[in-house]
């Protein structure tokens, strides 16, 4: 004859057993796991810590799998997914993201990176820095946040003073005496024989437009002129200065970003501070035009 211990009971047979484990305050069963536990506290612990349950203990609701918890916690709740942890309301979600060094987090916008970088590319956008770097080309007068997006702006030909690329080189080349953030074999002949490549008709290999130089393939023949005329095969005439990293670049625009991105740490010395500040400081001065 089945026996419940936990109640000093005897039953006829399994099945009454059984009944009187499912319908007794003195029971409380997971069905799934066949687990009876002694209070509805300690099944509901098992519901949270068991990896066999699918469980939201805020709710008292069980999913399908962990894809439906998932959902509900990113829906229903203020929920730090790297964390795996629910918060009571939004200001505090908020406040865990603001002071937990584990999360690249913009305090002001409220929003949420994945990388380092992202979050100083966001703070470095024009959302939070002010635009303090004029064009100095005449006629423009267009403000950016900072001196790579500034030649960027002028590279691309896209000023109203209608430098471009060739036109920075020029300044550069006249300016950088020193070398140091040019190679001086590279930059012999800019400004004098610049290179421009260009694609006709014959380009076309039977499926794309083919550039001669680096074989890719392109589905317009303005989309390769396009190609061609970019930095991409271009001299690599600028050059970090820092002699542990010397990494080339096509554009100063590139090596602009480089140096702000703090990535070699060469922007820390004062040498190359000054180069900077001197070459945009002439721009500036000459009131840059294309010649």
């Amino acid at each position: 004859m089945p026996d419940c211990c936990r109640c000093s009971r005897s039953f006829n047979s399994y099945s009454a057993l059984r009944q009187h484990e499912q319908n007794s305050p003195n029971h409380h069963l997971c069905d799934n796991c066949e687990k009876d536990f002694t209070s509805a506290k300690a099944l509901k612990e098992h519901f949270v810590q068991s990896p066999m349950h699918d469980y939201c203990q805020h709710c008292d609701t069980h999913f399908d799998d962990s894809e439906e918890l998932q959902d509900h916690y990113q829906t229903d709740h203020h929920f730090c997914d790297s964390c795996r942890k629910i918060f009571q309301n939004e200001y505090g979600l908020h406040e865990h993201y603001r002071q937990s060094g584990l999360h690249h987090y913009c305090v002001p916008c409220k929003r949420l990176f994945q990388t380092a970088n992202n979050l100083k590319n966001h703070l470095n956008s024009s959302l939070h820095s002010p635009k303090d770097a004029p064009c100095p080309g005449k006629g423009c007068g267009v403000a950016f946040v900072s001196r790579s997006a500034l030649i960027l702006h002028l590279e691309s030909g896209g000023c109203k003073s209608g430098a471009d690329r060739q036109t920075i080189n020029r300044y550069v080349r006249q300016y950088d005496t020193k070398n140091i953030i040019t190679n001086p074999s590279r930059l012999l002949t800019i400004g004098t024989s610049d290179v421009t490549y260009v694609a006709s008709t014959r380009a076309w290999n039977g499926s794309a437009y083919e550039c001669y130089l680096c074989h890719g393939g392109f589905r317009t023949l303005t989309a390769l002129n396009q190609h061609l005329a970019s930095p991409r095969h271009q001299e690599k005439i600028y050059v970090c200065p820092l002699n542990v990293c010397r990494e080339p670049f096509t554009t100063l625009s590139g090596l602009c970003q480089h140096i702000e991105s703090e990535r070699c740490g060469v922007a820390k010395f004062k040498v190359v501070q000054n180069t900077m500040d001197d070459l945009v400081g002439n721009l500036k001065m000459r009131g840059l035009t294309a010649y």
